[in-house]
């Protein structure tokens, strides 16, 4: 954009409405209806079928920083105010302050028009008080011992006790040969509590709910033979473990994790290249292609986007609902609102975005920081079937869980953070969502009931 709108690095203003293009476009076809289709709620149900020609978004941008994004007229999918408020909000933190190379932006104003049904115009992004980041972050990686893993399944009458009973067996002979190992290890039941929410006592499942379940265990150990070990004394689940076992796979690989580092600003030097490909017929023939070449050739400042003048298209410069929710009773959060998670090292980051947008007021009343915390609580459980010193150890861990509340005003949506609780973040994390990306969805089944 700098190269091509003949931009300065110091026109923070244009900088800002550029790099909100860039984050909007960043994750590809989430823009335009992937990973937002949700079969029976009323709000995201679109069919199979539009999934299967999703176009992938683009953006035009003027000199002067306006800003539309984008998809294939025709194309299916969907593209409107809410999956570009779920794209903002995504793994942003706070929104007042991103923090990107070329500038810090402010996403708190930005707010989205639908145009037609393929067009959103983005405006309100602008440079944070600090316009420029001091620090740059370099990402260096570092060996972090050993993963681990095996899965059993059992099955019909008492599959939950046997489950326990292998997990008990598994720790108990680890801790034999070397002695603290089993306080490496994570287990859960793939289907039930794997994901860690929603389920806050096993034991109360009942057997007609349980006549199908998979254990799982991950271990993260400081040396090989730990996890090699691991893996035999897994398979002896076969001959030495509960009756009925079965489906037995383990496996162990080297961990690096990628650390965190600042580095000053002035100690990071870079260069910029280009160069074009030849144009082939394909593309002269593809109306993307021209759609592009009429829009902006290099150093121009004007473009030929053909952008609607009727207003009638007005589907979403609100959100779906023209009502507010029930006040006075419990329901679920999804009826007020929805909401995509994301990650940044060992940090969950989701949006709580409401379908009618005057219902952040009682929602910034019930979604507080306690609430949060209660919720992702059991995050920090590594066992099924948890003892009260694993339950005290939980509550010790969950001391260092911070959590902080951010409000997007232009889009009414609140933007949760939540620290150190992916267990150490993705490259070392034991779950098997290491990325926390499922959680979204899991708050949003939390009942919760608006004030008046």
């Amino acid at each position: 954009m700098v190269y091509e709108l003949g931009w300065n690095w110091n026109d923070f203003k244009q900088l800002a409405q550029g790099s909100l293009a860039a984050h909007l476009l960043e994750c590809g076809c989430q823009l335009t209806g992937g990973y937002f289709m949700h079969p029976g709620d009323e709000y995201r149900d679109i069919s199979f079928e539009k999934l299967l020609d999703l176009s992938l978004p683009y953006a035009v941008i003027s000199y002067e920083g306006e800003v539309f994004v984008a998809k294939t007229v025709g194309s299916g999918g969907i593209l409107n105010y809410n999956t570009c408020a779920e794209q903002l909000l995504y793994e942003v933190g706070d929104p007042s302050a991103y923090i990107t190379p070329d500038v810090v932006v402010d996403f708190q104003d930005v707010y989205f028009k639908s145009l037609s049904e393929d067009i959103v115009s983005c405006k309100g992004a602008k440079p944070s008080e600090t316009a420029l980041p001091d620090r740059l972050l370099q990402l260096v990686p570092l060996e972090y011992g050993w993963k681990a893993w095996g899965e059993i399944s059992y099955g019909g009458r008492g599959c939950l006790k046997r489950a326990e009973a292998a997990e008990f067996l598994v720790r108990s002979w680890m801790d034999e040969t070397y002695p603290g190992t089993k306080d490496c290890l994570s287990s859960y039941i793939i289907g039930y509590n794997s994901l860690k929410i929603g389920i806050a006592d096993i034991h109360n499942l009942s057997e007609k709910q349980t006549l199908d379940i998979r254990l799982r265990m991950d271990g993260l150990f400081k040396q090989k033979e730990h996890a090699v070990h691991f893996s035999e004394e897994f398979m002896a689940l076969y001959t030495n473990g509960p009756a009925g076992g079965g489906g037995i796979c383990t496996g162990q690989k080297k961990e690096i994790i990628l650390q965190k580092e600042l580095v000053e600003r002035q100690n990071v030097y870079w260069k910029t290249a280009m160069s074009q490909t030849k144009t082939t017929n394909q593309c002269s023939q593809n109306p993307i292609c021209q759609d592009f070449n009429q829009i902006h050739s290099p150093r121009e400042h004007s473009h030929t986007f053909d952008i609607p003048k009727d207003n009638s298209f007005d589907e979403i410069n609100s959100s779906a609902l023209t009502s507010a929710a029930p006040s006075g009773k419990r329901i679920p959060l999804y009826e007020v609102a929805h909401s995509r998670a994301g990650d940044k090292g060992n940090d969950l980051n989701f949006s709580i975005i409401p379908h009618f947008p005057r219902d952040i007021d009682r929602l910034k009343m019930v979604i507080t920081p306690n609430w949060v915390k209660n919720i992702v609580s059991h995050l920090l459980d590594t066992s099924c079937f948890p003892s009260p010193e694993a339950i005290e150890h939980r509550n010790t861990l969950l001391d260092q869980v911070n959590i902080e509340l951010y409000e997007a005003k232009g889009i009414n949506s609140l933007n949760v953070v939540v620290r150190n609780i992916l267990d150490g973040g993705v490259n070392c994390s034991r779950r098997i969502d290491r990325h926390g990306k499922t959680l979204s969805d899991l708050v949003l089944c939390q009942e919760i009931m608006l004030p008046e």
